[in-house]
Parts: C-alpha cells; structure tokens; sequence
C-alpha cells in the first residue's frame, strides 16, 4: 500500500479504509510517511472532505495512536468538557468544581494556551505552587477521594494529533473540519471519560467564525462520540466577545472565583451554569431544569467553591490567593486605554483582543514561550456599551514597554457608532444525537 497512491485517492475524492488511514497516520507518526506527503494528503482532506464514517474512524485510529486512558478505578460516570477555544473562556475552572460538587466526577485533562487562545492550565498555574502534572494514580486517587482533578494532558495522548497538528499550522489546513473534529475527539476519546460536553465557540475570537460552521463542526463530533459508544452533546457559544471582564492568567482565576462566590458577571456566570447544567443532564443527574437548579444551589450554599479550594489544596496550590486576591503575583505596571470619540462599541473583535494579551506576555506566541501571570487586560466597556471620549475602555497589566503594541493592537479591533448594535444571544443551539435546538 503506497502512501502515493493513498494521497492520489483522496485527491480524486475516493473513500478511505480504515486499513489505509492506519497506514497514513501510523506511518506518519513512525516516519515512514515523510511531511511532505501528510502535508499533500491533508490538503487533498481539506479540499476533499471526508465522510463522517471516514472521518470516525480517523478520529479512533489517532486516539488509538498513543496512550487510552482506563478510568475504570474512578466509580461512576466520568464526565469531561471541551472548548474549541476562545478569549477570556475560564469556564472550566467554574463548571468542574459545580459538577463535582454536584456529585459527577470529573477526572479532566486540559491545554496550554497557544496563539490568542488561553489555556486552563496556564491559568491553575498562576495560582502559586499549583501541580498540574500528576502520575495516574496521583490522579485517580485525587479523583476518587474528592471527585474533582484537572491536569495537564499526557504526553501519550494522541501522539499522532499532536504531528498532525504541528503540520496543518504552517499548511493552511487547520480550518478544516473532519480534520478539526478528528483532532479534539481523538483526544477526548483517548482520555476515557463517559460523555462529553463540547462547548463550541463561534465568532471572532473562535475558530469558526459562523453559527453554521460551528454548528456542522459540532454535529460531526457529537456523531464520532456516539459511534464509539460515549455520551455527547455540544452548545454553540458566542465568541465575538470574551467571556467576563478579565484577560490572563492569574485575572482570570479571580474572575472564576468571583463566579463560584455568586458575584460574578452575568454572562459568564450565565453560560457557565448552561454548561454545568449540560455536563449534569449527560451524568443522568435529571432534566435540564433541575440539572440548572442542582447547578445554582452549590454556587448559592459555597459548596462548589470550597470544592474548587478543595482541588487546589490537594495539587499544592497555596488557596489563600483565591480568597485575598492581593496576594497574587503584582503585574510590573498598568496602563488605561482611553477612548478617541463617544459612541456606542460597535465592535470589539475578540481575537484582537486575545493577540493584544499576548503582546502583553499573558499568552504565548509561539509553543514554550514564557507567561507573565500577572499579565493581561480588564474590559470596563464591551460590546454594546456606550463611552464618552477619554473613558477607559480597558486596564492593561504587565511590562510598561509592550503597552503601545498591545494598544495598537486592541484598537484596531474596534468600532464606533451612533446606534447601540443588536445583542448577540450567548447560546445559540444546543446540539446532540437527537438533532439541533436552535435558541
């Protein structure tokens, strides 16, 4: 079996085996399949397309190229989330704490943050002396005896998605969708939880930049996890705004604890609960109302806080600072951005905003860039809201000799204008293996 002739097949818009998608992607993380040619056949994928048989049993075969995580020593169903990823997105470390304190396990493996994206584990390790990496049974032990760890993801996970991945980066085939379903799915797969909430994010500071885009990209993964026997549903979230007020690490810890301590913003105390209340119904905790209703009662009574202070007292993490947020790491300098005109924000392009943290040395440009926890940006005025010139739109945190990069930045993402926009709804549909319910 030639990868030539394979490359070939797929250009003429043929159907793989599964046979053959073994030979592709086990020869490529062997080394008998040279870049060039992954590179040729991905692109054939991208303008191609897959079937969504096809597109399954790549995404079985990438899991099954490293590790596959057994969590049967954790009792009872595991239930993990993902994000296709966004700005100012700290839902997991409010809705795994809601979850577990109603009962669910949540054994979770999470992401660094690359490009305008952050990553959970970037944003527990700003919480001082935090470990994030633990040996699997530090973790199913942590799992078991409080119901809550999450963790850096192994390195054995997926090995493939991670050469695959590395390879659509600088071949312009990262926005393709059987190859975007493949890569997250391998991996949930791989780790070994029961169902699955996928929350995909839509709009500027999302991959997909549409509803129906997200929509199709859902759709495909909630049909991978339901042919290989899991749970799984997905929401379709707003991502044309950040989530919150807060940009960065250790800001965006304090903003998460705000949500758990029943003071948080509205909008992401809003999706937070819309997600927790999704993971419940998936754990058969009952309908979705009373899911929701499970979900605002261990916020109101601060069990779902003590078991956030729980999970990060148990992975060293020094909890003081998520009760006196002073005692986190001080930024070296703060600077205002002020408003040119008065006006409604029109627009406020989210991705903009997430590279403006980046310049800032709250995320990472290119992979192992050091973080600046202290780093980041705190929104005063969004989407929607009106300013009168010389307001501060935002507060800016870190070094004082990146702030006219990342101001630049900031601003030419957004627009004045004389009429307040339409809202845009911060759900948009809820999808699963029953269909999709538009909101």
């Amino acid at each position: 079996m030639r990868i030539y002739d394979l490359i070939a097949k797929k250009r003429d818009g043929g159907t793989h085996s599964r046979e053959e998608l073994e030979a592709i992607v086990n020869g490529f993380v062997s080394g008998e399949v040279a870049d060039y040619q992954m590179a040729a056949w991905m692109m054939a994928v991208y303008l191609r397309g897959m079937t969504d048989e096809e597109t399954a049993e790549l995404t079985d075969v990438m899991a099954h190229s490293g590790v596959m995580v057994d969590l049967s020593p954790i009792p009872g169903i595991k239930v993990d989330k993902h994000s296709t990823g966004g700005v100012g997105d700290k839902t997991t470390l409010v809705i795994a704490p809601i979850v577990a304190a109603c009962g669910v396990k949540i054994a979770k493996m999470s992401g660094r943050g690359l490009g305008h994206t952050g990553g959970t584990i970037d944003k527990m390790e700003s919480v001082p002396g935090t470990k994030t990496a633990l040996s699997q049974e530090e973790f199913f032990a942590q799992v078991n005896k409080i119901g809550l760890s999450v963790i850096g993801q192994s390195e054995g996970i997926a090995v493939a998605d991670k050469k695959m991945y590395a390879l659509r980066d600088v071949t312009a085939t990262v926005s393709c969708i059987p190859l975007i379903a493949s890569s997250i799915m391998s991996k949930k797969l791989a780790s070994g939880s029961d169902a699955i909430l996928l929350d995909v994010t839509t709009g500027t500071g999302a991959f997909m930049k549409t509803v129906d885009q997200s929509i199709e990209l859902a759709k495909l993964m909630v049909s991978i996890g339901t042919h290989h026997g899991r749970r799984v549903a997905a929401m379709i979230t707003d991502m044309d705004t950040p989530l919150g007020h807060n940009i960065g690490n250790s800001l965006e810890v304090m903003e998460s604890m705000d949500v758990l301590k029943g003071r948080g913003p509205a909008d992401l105390t809003e999706v937070c609960l819309q997600l927790a209340a999704n993971m419940l119904v998936l754990a058969d905790k009952g309908s979705p109302a009373e899911c929701r209703a499970m979900a605002e009662a261990v916020i109101a009574d601060g069990s779902a806080y003590a078991k956030c202070k729980e999970m990060f007292a148990a992975q060293g993490g020094d909890t003081r600072v998520l009760d006196d947020y002073s005692l986190f790491e001080k930024p070296a300098a703060s600077y205002e951005l002020l408003a040119e005109e008065d006006g409604y924000i029109v627009t406020n392009d989210a991705e903009k905003i997430g590279s403006a943290s980046v310049l800032l040395g709250a995320g990472r440009q290119k992979k192992g860039d050091p973080l600046d926890f202290a780093a980041g940006i705190t929104l005063h005025k969004k989407r929607g809201d009106y300013i009168h010139k010389g307001e501060s739109l935002a507060t800016f945190y870190g070094a004082a000799d990146k702030f006219d990069a990342a101001a630049a930045e900031y601003r030419s993402g957004l627009v004045y204008g004389s009429e307040k926009p339409e809202e845009a709804p911060l759900v948009y549909a809820l999808v699963t293996k029953d269909g999709v319910e538009r909101y």
